[in-house]
C-alpha cells in the first residue's frame, strides 16, 4: 500500500509539473517578464472594477434623490403658491437642485432656475482640455469592457410638459417617486427624482448634476492607474535587469559550450565567474571544470591511443619479420629460432592487448560498481596466503604487519586486490633473491595506509612519478624483455585515484636500499556515506 501511495504522490507530482512547464519555446527574458508583470497586470485590471464603486455611490444617491424628492414633496403639499415658490428657491440653492413643479394638467408653474441664479451648468465637452476627454474615453472602455447598460443623454424638452418626462409620467401615474438616470453632455452623471405632490394632481422633478461621483471614480482611477504604471515601469526594468544577470552569463556559457563542442577553437575559455557567488556563478565553474576534465579525458585518450599504437607496433614488426623471413630459412636451428621469437611476440601482443582493455575500462567499471565496506587487512592477509607457494613470489618472503583488528574501507575487493597483486609482483620483479617483500598496513587518522617495500635498486626520485606513466617500463636487467606491459603500475593509481585514494613510489622508511609502493585509502569509519 505505501508503494501504490508513494506511486499516486510521484504520477500526481508528474502531472503538476506537466502544468507548469513553460513552452518550450519561450525565452528565459519572457518567461522572467512573464512571472513579474502578470500580478501588475492583476491589480491593473482593478480599474474596471472600479465601476462596482461607481454604481454603490450612485445607489446611495439614488436613495438621497428619493427621499429628498418625497419630503419636499409633502412640504409643497399643504403650502401656499408664495410659500410652495420660496422653498423651492431655498432648497434648490442649499441642495445644489433643480426643482421643478407641474400642476395636474402638466403645465410647468414653477422653477427654481427661473425663480433664481441657476446652482449648476453643464460643461461644454468642447471646451474641456484634453485631459477630460481622455478620461471620457477611459469610461466608456470600462462600460464597453464589464457590459454596463447604456445611459440615455441628458436632453432637455421642447416643451415644459410633465408627460414629456418618463420618470414624472410614472410617477403621476403610479403615484410613486421615480428616479432616473441621464448622461450630460460632458458625461458627468444626472439624477431627476420624480414625485406626486398631494392629492390634486401636482407632480414634483428634481434634478442633481451629481458631478462629484465622476470627480471621485475618475480620481481613484487615475491614482491606481499611476501606481500601477509606476510599478509596471519598476518591475520591466528590475526584470530586464534580473533577466540580465541570468541570462546574460548562461548565454555566455552556451557559447562557450557550442565552441567547445564544435571544437574550432582548442583554447577556448569556458568563463568561470568569479565574483559570482550565487547559483549561476557555480554553474559556470562546473562547467568550466567540467569542460577540463572532458579536454584531459580527451587528451588522455589521444595520447592513450597513440602509445597503444606505438607499443603494439613493435612486437608486430617483430612478428612481421620472424614470419616473412621462415620461408627463406633452411636451417632447422635458425627457423626454431624465429618460431620461438613470433611465439613470445604473440604473447607479448596477446598481454598488451589483455593490459591494454582493463586499462581502458577500469575507469567505467568502478563508476557502475557498488562499493562495499570490508576488511582491507583480511585482504592482504588473503592474497599473501594464496601467493606463499606459487611461482607470483619466485621464492621471496612476505611479511605482513597488520593490525589485530579489522580495517575497513569502502571500495570494490577485487579492483583493490588487483592493486596490490601489481605492488606485489612489482616488488618480487626488483628485489634480489631471498630479501622479503614487507607490506604493512597502518590506520593514520582519516587514511588507511598500505606500504609495499622492497629491497632493490630503489626509484630514483625524479623517476617516481614516471613510472606510472602508461607503457613506461623500467624492469631489472635479468628480466625478459616483452613479459611486462608497462601498464600495471598505470592500472593500480587508475584503481587508487577511483577510491578517492592515492598511489606514490616512495623510498624505504628505514633509510635503506630499495623501494616503497604506498597506497593511501580512505577510512570507512570515517567516510560519508
Amino acid at each position: 500500500m505505501a508503494e501504490t501511495g508513494s506511486g499516486m504522490a510521484h504520477a500526481a507530482a508528474e502531472r503538476m509539473d506537466a502544468v507548469m512547464r513553460w513552452p518550450t519555446k519561450v525565452s528565459l527574458t519572457s518567461r522572467i517578464l512573464a512571472v513579474n508583470l502578470l500580478p501588475l497586470l492583476l491589480l491593473g485590471g482593478g480599474i474596471f472594477y472600479l465601476d462596482n464603486y461607481r454604481k454603490q455611490l450612485l445607489d446611495e444617491r439614488y436613495k438621497m434623490a428619493r427621499i429628498e424628492a418625497q419630503i419636499l414633496a409633502e412640504a409643497l403639499a399643504g403650502a401656499s403658491r408664495m410659500r410652495q415658490e420660496a422653498l423651492i428657491t431655498q432648497i434648490g440653492k442649499e441642495q445644489r437642485l433643480r426643482i421643478r413643479m407641474f400642476d395636474a394638467e402638466g403645465n410647468l408653474w414653477a422653477d427654481s432656475f427661473a425663480l433664481a441664479e441657476p446652482v449648476f451648468t453643464f460643461d461644454d465637452p468642447g471646451a474641456q482640455p484634453w485631459t477630460e476627454d481622455f478620461a471620457r474615453m477611459l469610461d466608456r472602455a470600462v462600460d464597453t469592457v464589464v457590459g454596463a447598460d447604456p445611459i440615455p443623454d441628458y436632453v432637455e424638452p421642447e416643451i415644459p410638459q410633465a408627460d414629456l418626462w418618463p420618470e414624472l409620467a410614472r410617477a403621476r401615474a403610479e403615484g410613486l417617486s421615480q428616479i432616473q438616470l441621464r448622461d450630460a453632455p460632458d458625461g458627468t452623471p444626472v439624477i431627476n427624482a420624480a414625485a406626486p405632490v398631494g392629492l390634486r394632481g401636482a407632480s414634483l422633478l428634481t434634478t442633481r448634476n451629481a458631478v462629484d461621483i465622476t470627480d471621485s471614480v475618475r480620481r481613484a482611477r487615475t491614482t491606481l492607474i499611476g501606481g500601477v504604471a509606476l510599478a509596471l515601469l519598476m518591475s520591466i526594468l528590475l526584470s530586464l535587469f534580473l533577466a540580465r544577470t541570468i541570462v546574460a552569463p548562461l548565454q555566455q556559457l552556451a557559447r562557450a559550450a557550442m565552441r567547445v563542442r564544435l571544437g574550432r577553437d582548442r583554447q577556448v575559455e569556458v568563463p568561470r565567474l568569479p565574483e559570482r557567488r550565487d547559483e549561476i556563478g557555480t554553474l559556470a565553474r562546473a562547467v568550466s571544470d567540467m569542460t577540463a576534465a572532458l579536454r584531459h579525458r580527451i587528451d588522455a585518450v589521444d595520447q592513450f591511443a597513440a602509445d597503444v599504437a606505438h607499443e603494439i607496433k613493435n612486437p608486430l614488426a617483430s612478428l612481421r619479420s620472424a614470419i616473412e623471413s621462415l620461408p627463406r630459412v633452411t636451417d632447422a636451428d635458425l627457423r626454431a629460432k624465429l618460431t620461438d621469437i613470433a611465439a613470445h611476440d604473440v604473447r607479448r601482443i596477446d598481454r598488451l592487448v589483455t593490459d591494454i582493455s582493463e586499462a581502458s575500462r577500469v575507469d567505467a567499471e568502478i563508476s557502475r560498481a557498488v562499493l562495499e565496506r570490508f576488511d582491507l587487512a583480511e585482504l592482504v592477509r588473503n592474497i599473501a596466503g594464496l601467493r606463499e607457494n606459487r611461482p607470483e613470489n619466485a621464492g621471496h618472503l612476505i611479511a605482513l604487519d597488520l593490525p589485530p583488528v579489522p580495517v575497513r574501507v569502502m571500495g570494490v575487493p577485487a579492483r583493490l586486490e588487483r592493486v596490490i597483486e601489481n605492488l606485489l609482483d612489482n616488488a618480487v620483479s626488483f628485489s634480489p633473491a631471498g630479501a622479503p617483500i614487507e607490506v604493512r598496513l597502518a590506520e593514520q587518522g582519516a587514511d588507511i595506509i598500505l606500504s609495499v617495500s622492497d629491497h632493490g635498486p630503489g626509484i630514483p626520485e625524479d623517476k617516481r612519478e614516471q613510472v606510472f606513466e602508461r607503457f613506461h617500463s623500467l624492469r631489472p636487467d635479468a628480466e625478459d624483455f616483452g613479459n611486462h606491459s608497462g601498464l600495471g603500475l598505470a592500472i593500480a593509481r587508475t584503481i587508487a585515484e577511483a577510491h578517492d585514494g592515492t598511489l606514490a613510489a616512495l623510498s624505504r622508511a628505514d633509510g635503506g636500499n630499495g623501494a616503497r609502493l604506498v597506497l593511501t585509502l580512505p577510512s570507512a569509519e570515517r567516510r560519508p556515506g
